[in-house]
């Protein structure tokens, strides 16, 4: 036996100092806490002190402890590679010593220590850990016990998939039945630890708990009324989980479990009551929620409601009593990360502007510096889903409540009942019609109430009625709502300028030019809020313009306008560092204004430009420099170069033809060329877009580089990544109309991948149309090349395009099949029904397509006979046959 190892005196006392001074709050402090913590690291048998204070030290506090354990937990996830043998052993055997000491606190520091060491792979290597474990919890001292159940739970919920995995010999085979056994322990702590640790194994269907479910479920029922609220959290919990997973098993059981539920729902410790309310939206989920739920609805409805008014807390922590903050500067923690979306090339459809696939921008995040999910937003989602599920059915048991809430003279009541009102907008939309119009004019009121916490909601209430209301006369709802949206964007409570600001930007999408009329009234409003808003409303607002830009296009395009709008976002432009993340949005921003101001965002093209080619540069550099020297220089944010590549496509889109000097100016291809062999898809996917737009706009200075990027645009037509593989197809394109018949070289490295899209069951409308459409461009080119493979592709390929509207992309499109056509006219043979269909999708083509289509039309029918036209003809349904016979007479 080796001797024990000691700490020598003075090291100690210099390591205890070093603790004391890390929980002082001083920053500076801090700062030389950390640099001698690293220089300590250097030192092997430093970790040996720290295991010691904690495990060791009774003599000092144990907040002092446990931080030394936890600094011994960091360095383990740093560096545990490094540690000596002899160190990582005495960690590992004081660990287990000490996992019962009387302290809660400490036991709570080793079990934590010891899953972080188990984490590091170290399961394999620590063999005796889970027996020792197991064995401990029949241990007679209940800190012993608790104190290995607490370690077994984090190592449950860090290694799942290791556990159940060949490379441990199967240890919850004898694990899971050992924890069920728990559940009817005395100690309350005991049996959430028991339920806490079973649940870690629901949701991936785990064999060794599959094999017990029966039990597990006996013994969840037997818990339901627990004393413990952690008790009762844990079971809902495993009860949503179960419904996910293991509907089957719960279903004999259901009319009981809602029941159960619906208690939970309205427990008094609101950890449980939200836990049960997760099962509602659960739940909603599965199909057989009509049936199982339907004779419930009465009772569940109004638990929900009740649910959705602010408790007591929510208030003090929202500083709901504080009605005028706007001149209180931000907290910087409280802002939220911005996710940039980056740009994707997308068809128009008939009837409407660009298909938005991602509409879950008017989710329930009206008070989002609160813990993030509480019971009332849980109660509001869950309400919002059912209200899909069951549409008219929930609306009679909402609508009685309603009446009561909307008028209610106690605000919080008031405010609850015009949550319900959006939440149930998208579900219960038909049925509400007949209300609205009494509706919406009370809640046009209720954006003038006293409370800020009521303006606020019904700001976000509105924005749900945002359709409908742009469906009406304008005078009658739109007005009044836009002039009362808009000095809501001016209050001065910050909470209700954010609200109001995501509310104008969901009407923007929905009236788009309906509100061209009032365009000087909206920036008056908007160029004002920047002169008024702090930081965080700030990043809403440059949404609130992006969107208003997006929305009126060209409309925007007056000198008195420019002049209105330009300056602000200009100077905000010049005071932000090329390191701000705020630089995001207002990229963001002014992509969609210089997209809508076309020739107008002329004068402000050049520095624009040159900041964009900078960020890209400075952003690759800097990756250049990671890759190399890791060590040295720490990884950029790509979404800099993301964000910048996105505004030059804006800024090619805008300006057309006159980008092309500023093109010539930089070296933007060059940088380009890297950004498409970048490993981060999204810049891949940006270079793509800006590709096509730069191809569109200035093609000269593209042409001398496509024999180095189509081989890369071949290898990117990966349908896995669907925005990648979207941009690269529209890319490859624009580039064949551009080269023409000098496309031919570069066929073979693209048409096998686009034919392949095209038949690949369950891909994306917007990928299949740009497919096609390439598809089809590359046949108006090089027709002997693309031809022969046409009988693979021209059924998907009608049908995806018969869909989308008459523009420039279709146009040249269907020049190329018909040119393809004409070269191999038996490859559309049997299925030319389909191509019929597809030209009578056509609402009024050019004279010179027309004339392709007659020619093709009659000369197959001239081909085949009166007779056998006629057989085939009447396949068709009535509206194609009328169409056909008026504009091409067959």
């Amino acid at each position: 036996m080796e001797c024990e190892w000691k700490p020598d005196e003075q090291g100690l006392q210099q390591i205890l100092q070093l603790l004391k001074e890390s929980q002082s709050p001083d920053t500076s402090t801090q700062r030389s806490v950390q640099q001698r913590l690293e220089q300590l690291n250097q030192y092997p048998d430093f970790n040996n002190y720290l295991i010691f204070v904690l495990t060791k030290l009774k003599s000092e506090d144990e907040p002092t402890r446990s931080l030394s354990g936890l600094i011994l937990k960091n360095n383990v996830k740093a560096h545990y590679q490094n540690f000596p043998n002899g160190v990582s052993d005495f960690i590992k055997s004081e660990c287990l010593q000490n996992i019962g000491d009387s302290s809660p606190l400490i036991r709570a520091t080793v079990g934590i220590l010891i899953t972080t060491i188990a984490s590091k792979g170290e399961l394999q290597n620590w063999p005796e850990l889970l027996p020792k474990l197991c064995l401990l919890l029949d241990s007679e001292d209940y800190n012993t016990c608790e104190g290995a159940f607490g370690a077994l739970q984090k190592i449950c919920e860090d290694s799942a998939e290791i556990l159940d995995s060949d490379m441990l010999d199967r240890p919850l085979n004898i694990m899971i039945p050992k924890f069920l056994q728990f559940f009817k322990h005395s100690s309350p702590k005991i049996r959430s630890h028991a339920i806490a640790c079973v649940n870690q194994f629901i949701i991936s269907r785990t064999q060794a708990l599959m094999l017990h479910i029966d039990p597990f479920i006996e013994n969840l029922f037997a818990l339901a009324t627990d004393d413990e609220p952690e008790v009762r959290k844990n079971v809902c919990r495993a009860l949503v989980m179960l419904l996910e997973v293991r509907l089957d098993r719960l279903l004999p059981h259901m009319h009981n479990i809602i029941e159960y539920m619906l208690q939970r729902t309205q427990d008094h410790d609101e950890n449980v009551a939200l836990e049960a309310c997760e099962f509602w939206l659960t739940l909603a989920e599965q199909p057989v929620c009509k049936e199982v739920l339907c004779g419930h609805l009465s009772q569940l409805t109004p638990v929900l409601v009740n649910g959705m008014k602010y408790s007591e807390i929510d208030i003090i922590l929202l500083k709901g009593d504080i009605e005028e903050d706007e001149a209180i500067p931000d907290n910087e923690q409280d802002i939220r990360p911005r996710f940039h979306r980056s740009r994707t090339v997308a068809q128009q459809h008939e009837g409407d502007g660009i298909e938005d696939e991602e509409d879950e921008d008017d989710e329930l995040d009206d008070d989002d510096t609160i813990s993030d999910w509480n019971l009332r937003k849980c109660s509001a989602a869950a309400l919002d889903v059912l209200a899909n599920v069951f549409r008219e059915d929930l609306l009679m048991h909402i609508l009685p409540l309603l009446k009561e809430l909307l008028f209610h003279p106690e605000w919080v009541v008031k405010e609850s009942g015009i949550l319900v009102l959006g939440a149930i907008a998208e579900g219960c939309m038909q049925g509400m019609i007949p209300y609205l119009p009494e509706l919406i004019p009370h809640l046009v009121q209720c954006l003038s109430d006293k409370k800020a916490l009521v303006r606020s909601i019904t700001c976000w209430t509105l924005s749900r009625y945002a359709h409908w209301v742009v469906s009406q006369p304008p005078d009658v709802y739109l007005k009044p709502l836009m002039t009362e949206l808009l000095k809501r964007i001016l209050d001065s409570n910050k909470r209700v300028q954010e609200a109001a600001c995501s509310a104008f930007a969901t009407l923007e999408e929905e009236a788009c030019t309906e509100l061209v009329p009032y365009l000087a009234f909206i920036l008056d409003t908007l160029v004002f809020a920047f002169s008024k808003y702090q930081h965080k409303n700030l990043l809403i607002l440059y949404d609130a313009i992006g969107t208003l830009a997006d929305s009126v296009g060209h409309h925007l395009n007056k000198p008195e306008y420019i002049q209105m709008l330009m300056p602000p976002l200009i100077q905000k432009w010049n005071q932000l560092k090329d390191e701000d993340k705020d630089l995001f949005p207002l990229l963001e921003c002014l992509s969609s204004v210089a997209t809508a101001l076309q020739s107008g965002f002329l004068p402000y093209c050049e520095p624009v430009y040159q900041r964009c080619v900078n960020l890209v540069q400075k952003t690759l550099a800097q990756s250049m420099l990671h890759q190399s020297q890791p060590e040295q220089y720490e990884a950029p944010d790509k979404d800099f170069m993301i964000v910048a590549l996105d505004l030059l496509s804006g800024l090619a889109e805008g300006l057309g033809g006159t980008i092309e000097q500023l093109v010539a100016r930089s070296n933007i291809l060059t940088l380009m060329y890297q950004c498409m062999q970048d490993k981060m898809p999204e810049v891949r996917q940006s270079s793509f877009a800006l590709l096509g737009d730069l191809t569109k706009a200035c093609f000269q200075h593209v042409k001398p580089c496509i024999a180095d990027f189509m081989p890369i645009l071949g290898t990117n037509l990966n349908p896995e990544l669907i925005s990648v593989c979207n941009n690269a197809t529209w890319a490859i394109g624009e580039i064949s109309i551009q080269m023409g018949p000098e496309m031919q070289p570069y066929i073979a490295m693209v048409l096998h991948q686009l034919v392949e899209i095209i038949n690949r069951p369950n891909t994306p409308k917007t990928l299949l149309e740009n497919t096609a459409i390439t598809i089809g461009r590359l046949g108006y080119v090089c027709p002997q090349e693309v031809a022969p493979m046409l009988q693979q592709f021209i059924r998907p390929w009608c049908t995806c395009l018969r869909n989308i509207r008459d523009n420039e992309e279709k146009d040249s499109a269907f020049r190329g099949i018909c040119t393809m056509i004409s070269v191999n006219p038996g490859g559309v043979v049997q299925d030319f029904i389909f191509f019929c269909d597809a030209v009578a999708s056509w609402v009024n083509p050019k004279d010179d397509l027309r004339d392709m289509f007659y020619k093709i039309l009659h000369g197959f029918k001239n081909q085949v006979g009166d007779d056998n036209w006629r057989r085939f003809a009447d396949q068709f349904p009535m509206p194609l046959k009328e169409r056909l016979a008026t504009f091409y007479g067959v």
